[in-house]
Parts: structure tokens; sequence; C-alpha cells
């Protein structure tokens, strides 16, 4: 006598996956200057969210200023500090984008 093998599953065919069509080329750059460079958007985001933070802290030390107050030197130049320092970071990150037609090196 002889047994079978029966398995308890039906069988299963290999899928052949259709053929792909090709990517537009402004999609395929766009997907390929995002592996390069993640978290872009987060990043810009950070910088012109601590770059108005810096310019309103200055604004106010200002305000203080003319209005007879004192203003620390160390507390303004912090203030300057921060200002210049991420105003420096956004525009290098925005230099850097190709899309603009800059080579970031400017």
């Amino acid at each position: 006598m002889k047994l079978a093998f029966r398995p308890l599953w039906p069988a299963v065919t290999p899928m052949v996956p259709p053929s792909r069509e090709p990517l537009d080329p402004a999609l395929r750059a766009r997907l390929l200057q995002e592996a390069r460079t993640p978290w872009r958007g987060l990043r810009r985001a950070l910088w012109l969210a601590f770059t108005a933070s810096a310019a309103l802290g200055l604004a106010t030390m200002a305000m203080r200023a003319s209005a007879g107050d004192g203003v620390p030197g160390s507390d303004l130049l912090i203030q300057v500090g921060a200002l210049s320092l991420f105003g420096f970071l956004l525009w290098r990150d925005r230099a850097a984008d190709p899309g603009d037609g800059s080579t970031g090196a400017d």
C-alpha cells in the first residue's frame, strides 16, 4: 500500500510581478534626493522655529531697551548669536536645495 502525501493548503503558484513602467525622471530625482538627505523638511522646520524664537527674543530685548530698562550684554549677545547661527543654518539648508539652481557653495 502506497501512502500519498496531501498538503493541508492549496498549491501556491509563484506570482510574476507585472512589468513596471519606468518612473517619471522628475519623481525619480526627487526620491533619490530624499534618500540622500532624509529629514530635510523637519530640519528646515526646526531651523525656522529656532530662528523665529531668536528674532522674537531679540525684538523683546530691543523693546525693553527702548523703554529704558537695562538689558544685560550677555543676554543680548546670546540672542544675536542664536539669530545668526540659526539664520545661517536655515540659509545653508536652502542653498543646498538642488531645485533652486544654486550649488550651495556661494
